[in-house]
């Protein structure tokens, strides 16, 4: 097991008995499974925009049509931005996306190339305050999806979406609260589980219900 993520289990078992028995049922932290850091912030954001209010099913299956129009079925990746720009609105229609996600994927596609959307090297750089800052002008991105770009792709450790209905519920359970903590309290809460925040979550979406 990554041993940073050894230590974040040890730190959040330590908080209290509830951590240490949730880390206990839920075992070892296979975070790194699940990371995509092979991914750009461009493509990190089209892959996110695809998926929103999708199940994982329905999100693979537009997905895969999606990357199939483009011709990138033998290696699987994104278009280039130059190639989402010139596509035509029916033929990305065609390929499951609404209008609304259409203008998003477009408007990232363009900040790739104005530099609004950073590359990997210079994301790197960045602080996740900096990033979300930038990345929440793009219309049509929130705070979350920059928070799962964070994550999942550039693996930082001390993550926390407040506003995600899974750890608020998973906090919930966790505490046996009657009523689920508001966003901003949940921010609160979770100074607390800082700086492994990104693990912290990782468990509370595996909250037995």
């Amino acid at each position: 097991m990554n041993a940073q993520y050894q230590q974040a289990m040890d730190f959040l078992s330590r908080l209290d008995a509830d951590w240490a028995w949730l880390i206990e049922t839920v075992g070892a932290c296979t975070f790194d499974t699940e990371a995509e850091p092979e991914l750009n912030p461009y493509e990190a954001l089209v892959q996110a925009v695809a998926y929103q209010q999708l199940n994982g099913k329905a999100g693979d299956a537009i997905f895969a049509k999606f990357k199939r129009h483009f011709g990138q079925d033998s290696d699987g990746k994104i278009p280039k931005p130059e190639q989402l720009i010139a596509a035509k609105f029916d033929e990305l229609r065609a390929c499951g996306f609404s209008a609304r996600k259409i203008e998003t994927i477009k408007g990232i596609a363009e900040g790739a190339l104005s530099g609004l959307v950073p590359s990997r090297f210079d994301a790197e750089k960045m602080s996740d305050e900096e990033l979300i800052e930038h990345l929440v002008t793009l219309k049509g991105i929130g705070q979350w999806t920059v928070e799962m770009m964070l994550m999942f792709t550039l693996k930082r450790m001390d993550i926390l979406p407040a506003d995600d209905f899974g750890i608020v519920e998973g906090y919930k359970r966790l505490k046996k609260l009657g009523v689920a903590p508001k966003s901003k309290e949940i921010a609160e809460i979770g100074k607390a589980w800082s700086p492994y925040r990104t693990i912290a979550s990782w468990y509370l979406w595996r909250m037995p219900k």
